[in-house]
């Protein structure tokens, strides 16, 4: 980390992790559809990436492109794919969540860091209005 700035890399390949370590990046947060936004990255993808950077990877938690208001059913694969990601390996999770208002769902976010205890969690952007 220089002069107290993070340089994290959003990637969806392998290719481009090994690229951003070289680039000077100190952490990947690694997704799959770039061009849906980023969402959750296969089990496969993240344990590959694992296998070939040294800098911490965190994996992105969204089951699907599009907004941020998410259902019970979509809460549910969230949590699951948040327990995956952390028994695979992933150094930490990038998650967010946004009321029909457009504000922070701060009560499922927090429900979300709870499931992805010990691990560290950056909040996903979203789209706030």
């Amino acid at each position: 980390m220089a002069d107290g700035f993070l340089m994290e890399v959003c990637v969806d390949s392998v290719e481009s992790a090994i690229n951003a370590e070289r680039g000077g990046a100190c952490r990947i947060e690694l997704c799959s559809s770039l061009l849906e936004g980023g969402i959750t990255p296969s089990i496969g993808l993240l344990q590959v990436v694992k296998q070939h950077v040294q800098i911490p990877v965190f994996a992105m938690i969204r089951p699907r492109g599009g907004d941020f208001l998410y259902s019970d059913r979509e809460v549910e694969v969230m949590k699951r794919d948040i327990h995956l990601c952390k028994s695979h390996g992933a150094d930490g999770v990038v998650l967010g969540a946004l009321s029909e208002d457009g504000s922070v769902d701060t009560e499922l976010c927090v429900e979300l860091l709870a499931a992805s205890r010990p691990l560290p969690v950056t909040f996903h952007r979203g789209n706030f209005g």
